[in-house]
C-alpha cells in the first residue's frame, strides 16, 4: 500500500532529536512563556528575513489575529471587504468572518489554482480594504505589480502561507512578500508540529505588538488588559519540535521537487491534467505541499488507484460557496472553482515517499482508462 501520508515515517528520521527536546522541555518545568518559543520566533524571523514573528496556537488563529489586530490598529474596520480566492480552504474565510469582515470570493486561475491576479483590480470596490493571497499547494501567488496595486488602493496584503513554507518569489520567501502572513504548523504541513501551532510574520512593529497581546487574552503584562483578546499561544513543546524539523525543511523541500519532477515526467496520459511546471523563468520556487492533478473522471480514478494499493486525497471536495455554513454565498456561480473542486485529486508526495513509489503510482495512472 502506498499511503497518502504516514506521519510516523515522516518524523522517523529525527525521532531521537524530537524525544531529546521533549525530555528537555519536560524537565525544564516551563511549558508556556518559556525560552523555546522565543528561540523559535527568532529562528523563523531569520529564516524568513522578517522583522517580527509571533508564535500562536494554530493557522486559523494566525489569520484571525492579523485581521483583528488591523482593526485594533485602525487600518481596517468591521464591515470592510477582503478579496480572497474562491477555492481556498475554509479557514481563510472563517478568519475573515470571525473578525467581522466580509469575504469577497474571486475565481482562481485554472492553470495555477491560485487567485487569478489579472482579475484583482476589477474586483476592488469602495469597501475593499485587504487582499488575502493563498499560496495554494506550495506555489507562490505573487506578482511584481501587487504592492503598487495595494498602495494605489490603500489595501493590506495578507498571505495565507499555510501550505507554502519555504516557497520563494524571486529569491524572497513567501510570508514576507505582503504586509503580514499567517503560518500553520498542523502536523501534515511542510513544517509540521506534533500537535497544533501557528505563527504570524510582519514588518509592522505595532501590528506585531497588538497580535502578541491579543493572543494572550489582550494582556501586555500580567493582569493588565490592553484589548479584549483570546488564548492562542504556541507552547514550549511544539516550538522545540519545530526547531528540530526546521533544520531539515529546505532539504526536504528539494526532495519534494524531485518527486514532483518524477510525477511530471512519468505520468503520460491525455486523460490527466498535470500541474504547470514551475521553471526558474517563472520566478517561483514551488515546494509541492500537495501534488494535485485533475480528471473529469476523478472519482473513478480514485477508486481505481485504491484498488491497486494507492491512497489519494481530495483537497477539497466541496467549494466554500457550496458549504452549508456559508449560506451567504449560496447564490454564487463560480464555474472555475466548481470545476477545480469537482476534478482535483492529490497524489502521495511527502518526504517519506520513495521515487519507486512515485513511479508505481504514475504507472497505474497511465493504465487508467476514463
Amino acid at each position: 500500500m502506498v499511503k497518502f501520508s504516514d506521519l510516523s515515517k515522516v518524523n522517523h528520521p529525527y525521532s531521537e532529536e524530537l524525544k531529546a527536546v521533549a525530555s528537555e522541555v519536560i524537565d525544564s518545568g516551563r511549558y508556556l512563556f518559556g525560552p523555546k518559543v522565543l528561540e523559535f520566533e527568532t529562528k523563523l524571523k531569520s529564516y524568513l528575513n522578517s522583522k517580527h514573528v509571533v508564535g500562536v496556537g494554530n493557522g486559523l488563529d494566525a489569520l484571525r489575529l492579523i485581521f483583528l489586530a488591523y482593526i485594533e490598529k485602525g487600518d481596517l474596520k468591521k464591515g470592510d471587504e477582503v478579496l480572497i480566492p474562491a477555492n481556498t480552504f475554509v479557514a481563510t474565510i472563517l478568519s475573515i468572518i470571525h473578525a467581522g469582515l466580509i469575504p469577497k470570493l474571486i475565481e482562481p486561475s485554472l492553470d495555477t489554482y491560485n487567485l487569478d491576479l489579472n482579475q484583482l483590480e476589477s474586483k476592488i470596490g469602495p469597501k475593499t480594504k485587504a487582499i488575502v493571497l493563498v499560496h495554494l499547494y506550495g506555489r507562490a501567488c505573487w506578482d511584481d505589480e501587487l504592492l503598487f496595486l495595494a498602495e494605489k488602493n490603500k489595501l493590506k496584503i495578507v498571505e495565507d502561507n499555510a501550505q507554502a513554507f519555504g516557497a520563494e518569489w524571486k529569491g524572497i520567501k513567501t510570508g514576507v512578500l505582503g504586509h503580514a502572513a499567517a503560518f500553520s504548523f498542523f502536523p501534515t504541513k511542510i513544517l509540521g508540529a506534533l500537535g497544533d501551532a501557528g505563527a504570524i510574520a510582519t514588518k509592522d512593529e505595532e501590528l506585531a505588538d497588538i497580535i502578541q497581546k491579543l493572543s494572550n487574552y489582550g494582556a501586555g503584562k500580567k493582569n493588565h488588559l490592553s484589548y479584549k483578546g483570546f488564548n492562542s499561544r504556541m507552547d514550549e513543546l511544539q516550538a522545540a519540535f519545530l526547531m528540530v524539523k526546521m533544520k531539515y525543511v529546505d532539504q526536504e523541500n528539494q526532495y519534494r521537487r524531485i518527486l514532483a519532477d518524477a510525477y511530471l515526467s512519468h505520468i503520460q496520459t491525455p486523460v490527466i491534467v498535470l500541474p504547470i511546471i514551475d521553471r526558474p523563468k517563472t520566478n517561483t520556487l514551488h515546494v509541492w505541499h500537495l501534488f494535485v492533478i485533475r480528471s473529469p473522471k476523478r472519482d473513478d480514478l480514485r477508486d481505481f488507484l485504491l484498488k491497486n494499493g494507492i491512497e489519494t486525497q481530495i483537497h477539497y471536495p466541496i467549494p466554500p460557496h457550496q458549504q452549508e455554513a456559508f449560506f451567504e454565498f449560496s447564490h454564487l456561480s463560480l464555474s472555475i472553482t466548481e470545476k477545480i473542486h469537482r476534478e482535483v485529486i492529490s497524489l502521495p508526495l511527502d518526504p517519506s515517499i520513495t521515487l519507486d513509489e512515485v513511479k508505481f503510482v504514475a504507472d497505474h495512472i497511465n493504465n487508467f482508462t476514463a
